[in-house]
């Protein structure tokens, strides 16, 4: 049986403290794991046979400004598809230099997904075959999702604070 125990003690006993931080998010096991071997961990969970974690659901970044020095989480969620288990690895990168290794060598899926964490986010993925930008228009200068902005323009005169149940 694929525990959350005996994941935990296949990472460690491989890779020590390169991963650490193990909990159960909603059922799901989380970890972090140093961005310099996202990659070898990726490897890890497929070629151990016991693990087989093969699929790659989700590749997405989170911005946690008050994380200084490690301010971007690139956060990936795999599936095993027989034991119908997930778990999640996040890595975190510096915003001054948000490079991680691509995971599209190892997971094709991750093209796209990796595209749009750096749409958003400026995470820059280091050896994908064509990181640009994937929604929003090629002349913005800025990641949206990065909480760097006020959520509302407080300056604006063309709405009705009444209608946004504010006196």
């Amino acid at each position: 049986m694929l525990t959350q125990e005996f994941i935990q003690e296949k990472l460690t006993a491989k890779f020590g403290a390169d991963v650490s931080n193990f909990k159960d998010n909603y059922g799901i096991l989380t970890f972090d794991a140093n961005a310099a071997i996202n990659l070898k961990v990726m490897n890890y969970l497929i070629e151990e046979k016991e693990l087989d974690f093969s699929w790659l659901n989700d590749v997405t970044a989170i911005h946690y400004p008050d994380n200084v020095g490690a301010e971007l989480a690139v956060v990936y969620l795999f599936q095993n598809m027989k034991a119908a288990t997930r778990i999640r690895m996040k890595c975190y990168i510096d915003i001054a230099k948000p490079d991680i290794f691509t995971a599209t060598s190892i997971h094709e899926s991750a093209n796209w997904q990796e595209r749009e964490a750096y749409d958003f986010y400026g995470v820059n993925f280091i050896g994908h075959p064509n990181l640009i930008r994937i929604m929003n228009v090629d002349e913005m200068d800025y990641f949206p999702l990065r909480k760097e902005f006020p959520l509302e323009d407080q300056s604006r005169t063309d709405k009705d604070d009444q209608m946004f149940g504010r006196n």
